[in-house]
């Protein structure tokens, strides 16, 4: 029979085996099921921004959700183009129906123009320097959510979605747009200081409004035969996915080029960077925002007051 000290001595042996079982298999147990980190009910919602996005992803079927303006924050410096100068026109395109997929796009609320304030008051300076040459500007487009450039992805997945084809892109596939650079997501637009644009004369002639469902003409054809934009002849028409578009060529001759050249020059003069395949697509130079692409909606809301 074992004395009542070695009986103790093993009681306190088995006790302790126990308690560092436990701490093991509390700790094992641990790393599996740590809780997630519940945030914070002060946490402020992310801002409607995103830098540095990546490649877009192939289009989903999910369904496409979007916050209304009144509840999406501003995006910063954002003002309204017409608030800064109302001389210079505008022909918001993608918020109506004539433009490639047929239709408003995913984010235009409104048709404004709106740039980052350092963009909108270079434009400002370039206008008047057309103005001196008896020419204006006119906008088709200038800040574009992303949500809208994701619009264009998911078009872009459905083949037989091609009701403008015969206008926009006639001479080209639709799967090949991604891959000759006329859309791409994401886009310079979403970060405020790109937009597309072109000349008229001053005074500046009467444009007819687009009817959904008319006759469509190349946007190739000749300026008599394609739609009656007010625009002075570029050679084709806004966002024309043709070789022909591109600012430099040589199948652009006369009028046409001289056109071009002169827009080219009053916004390069201006600070502003062109896309070489696409006439009317221009970057200002010194944007604010280089690395940040912002998802509000194209509307007043979004925009803060043009004095500051």
């Amino acid at each position: 029979m074992a004395s009542p000290a070695r009986i103790r001595r093993r009681t306190a042996t088995a006790r302790g085996r126990a308690v560092a079982a436990a701490v093991v298999i509390v700790a094992l147990a641990s790393g599996c099921t740590r809780p997630a980190p519940v945030p914070s009910p002060s946490a402020a919602p992310p801002p409607a921004v995103s830098p540095t996005p990546p490649p877009s992803a192939p289009p989903s079927s999910a369904p496409r959700t979007s916050a209304s303006a009144s509840a999406t924050p501003r995006g910063p410096g954002l003002v309204v183009l017409t608030d800064v100068d109302p001389r210079i026109r505008t022909d918001i395109r993608y918020a109506g129906a004539h433009n490639f997929v047929g239709r408003p796009v995913a984010g235009y609320l409104e048709p404004l123009c709106l740039l980052s304030r350092p963009a909108a008051e270079a434009l400002r300076r370039v206008q008047d320097a057309a103005l001196a040459r008896g020419r204006s500007l006119k906008v088709y487009d200038c800040y574009r959510p992303r949500r809208a450039a994701d619009d264009f992805v998911e078009w872009a997945g459905q083949p037989g979605e091609q009701r403008m084809k015969a206008e926009f892109y006639p001479r080209v596939a639709k799967s090949e747009l991604f891959d000759e650079g006329y859309i791409g997501a994401p886009t310079a637009h979403s970060r405020g200081s790109t937009l597309d644009l072109t000349l008229v004369d001053v005074p500046t002639p009467t444009q007819p409004p687009y009817a959904p469902g008319q006759p469509l003409v190349s946007c190739t054809a000749p300026k008599g035969q394609r739609f009656a934009d007010n625009g002075v002849d570029m050679g084709t028409g806004f966002d024309c996915f043709d070789p022909l578009a591109h600012t430099d060529s040589p199948q652009v001759t006369g009028a046409p080029r001289d056109n071009r050249r002169l827009l080219r020059q009053l916004m390069t003069d201006g600070g502003f960077v062109n896309y070489d395949r696409e006439w009317w697509h221009y970057r200002y130079r010194d944007e604010p925002w280089p690395d940040t692409y912002f998802d509000v909606p194209v509307a007043r809301s979004s925009a803060e007051p043009a004095g500051g």
